[in-house]
């Protein structure tokens, strides 16, 4: 009994440490826009959820490790080559941070990034692959229908 009280409060440390997540469509269509990039750039509400879905599936977690020894992380897999610090490569760091801080519930840093790499892109959402492939020029009102926005 007095190991099992000894454990409750080790257990809840682990459910508030800021690990990732997978969001529910809503749940992130509502926190991006509370973080701003509804319009951001041009780009509709719409534009910035089907990329995160078609990039990590709603998930803060994702990893992706790319044949040129890069990698994607986050909800936007953000590429550690250009925007993000990994500790295992060089990079230009143009975020200015690391890349495991886009691994976490909080995705204000994804988010920043984000805007960062839209503003510095000549494609703006189209430096995202999935974007282009899935994303634009398509009718996205699926991604915020029946969200209370």
């Amino acid at each position: 009994m007095m190991k099992a009280l000894w454990l409750l409060p080790f257990l809840a440390s682990l459910l508030t440490t800021g690990e990732g997540m997978v969001y529910g469509r809503c749940e992130l269509a509502q926190r991006l826009q509370q973080l701003g990039l509804d319009g951001y750039a041009g780009y509709s509400l719409a534009n910035w959820v089907c990329t995160a879905c078609h990039e990590s599936s709603y998930n803060t977690e994702a990893i992706h490790y790319d044949s040129d020894g890069s990698a994607d992380y986050g909800i936007f897999q953000i590429n550690s080559r250009y925007w993000c610090q990994s500790p295992s490569e060089p990079s230009s760091n143009i975020c200015g941070i690391q890349c495991s801080e886009l691994l976490t519930d909080n995705i204000a840093v994804d988010v920043a990034c984000a805007k960062i790499v839209v503003d510095n892109s000549p494609n703006g959402l189209g430096a995202w692959v999935a974007w282009r492939l899935h994303c634009q020029g398509q009718d996205l009102s699926q991604y915020v229908a029946g969200c209370d926005l």
